[in-house]
């Protein structure tokens, strides 16, 4: 009875060991994830901000583009384009006034309400998103085509 005592006795300070090393991985685990976390809502927040600012400039262009149209066609189709970059500007502003996590949760929200229509417009974005990056190295290709020659 007393090696079982003994054995149990040995056992006791190696369970702990494991114990408080499994603890410090969880700690250094969960320092990581949130570490991870505010970097990802950091990136967003750029992120957020470069597509205001490309919003910014589409509806400046569409506003342009608008005065060309009413010298052009008429006043009545400018209105259009004028329309238009107001909605976009207003869009911006929309979303430059939300922080990160309400875009998440609005987009969250809008997924759950209509799954079909938020698969659609991702196959859609990435359809878009393939191209660009095909047309893009389709242009480095033929730049270094002519580099050559």
């Amino acid at each position: 009875m007393a090696d079982e005592t003994t054995g149990d006795t040995l056992n006791a300070p190696a369970a702990a060991e494991g114990g408080s090393a499994t603890n410090k991985l969880r700690e250094e685990a969960s320092k990581l994830g949130s570490q991870a976390a505010e970097r990802a809502r950091a990136l967003a927040g750029e992120g957020k901000e470069k597509a205001t600012g490309a919003l910014d400039e589409v509806a400046s262009m569409m506003k342009s583009a608008a005065n060309d149209v009413d010298a052009r066609l008429g006043e009545n189709y400018g209105k259009y384009a004028r329309s238009a970059a107001d909605g976009i500007s207003n869009f911006a502003e929309s979303l430059r006034g939300k922080e990160v996590d309400d875009l998440v949760a609005d987009v969250t929200a809008f997924v759950r309400k209509s799954p079909a229509v938020a698969v659609g417009v991702a196959a859609g974005l990435g359809f878009v998103l393939a191209r660009l990056i095909k047309s893009g190295v389709d242009a480095a290709s033929d730049a270094g085509d002519s580099d050559k020659s």
